[in-house]
């Protein structure tokens, strides 16, 4: 049987080639893939690349064009969408609204419903404030049922202390992990 896979992103736009790689990968494993933006990520032309041209390669790369809206991604839960929700990269300011329930993201609200089921949800976390403010919200995310992180280290200790990013070769084994029920270690490498 096919796993149903959503692949949220979130406006981390250095780590977008990664998250691309990623869902080739899990495409080519033979899982069916559907792009989730934020609007961050949807709307914003950055120095990594144009808004229009990244739900191209998204698009390309599984064969699903992207999720967009609030009323796009609502049903995710009510109609069983996805065996597991991906969320990579994951933003400090997503990790907040997750942490405190506040769903007003397509990202965010993909999760809740996604949720709603009781089916799980892999973090790939990518922000300069992970070791800072964002700690609180990864801590309480963690002890949180059916939510899983993928392995994450420092990027840039020296330069950016704070900073954590998730490893995202692991994402695979992360979703597979997260099916069972099961955290990937070591989480912090």
């Amino acid at each position: 049987m096919e796993l149903k896979v959503g692949f949220a992103l979130c406006g981390s736009f250095c780590t977008f080639h990664r998250a691309l790689e990623q869902m080739e990968r899990l495409t080519e494993e033979g899982m069916s893939v559907t792009p989730i933006l934020s609007v961050c990520a949807a709307t914003t032309d950055t120095r990594f690349g144009l808004a229009r041209d990244w739900q191209e390669r998204f698009t390309a790369a599984t064969g699903n064009r992207p999720l967009l809206t609030l009323t796009d991604v609502e049903p995710i839960g009510p109609k069983g969408y996805f065996d597991v929700l991906v969320v990579a990269p994951c933003t400090g300011s997503t990790l907040g609204r997750l942490a405190n329930g506040i769903s007003d993201t397509p990202v965010t609200l993909a999760v809740k419903s996604q949720l709603r089921r009781g089916r799980p949800v892999v973090i790939a976390v990518s922000t300069n404030d992970a070791l800072g403010f964002s700690m609180r919200n990864i801590a309480l995310l963690k002890n949180s049922k059916h939510l899983y992180f993928v392995p994450m280290s420092q990027d840039d200790a020296a330069n950016k202390p704070n900073s954590l990013v998730a490893d995202f070769t692991k994402l695979s084994a992360a979703i597979h992990a997260a099916q069972v029920g099961v955290q990937l270690q070591p989480l912090f490498e």
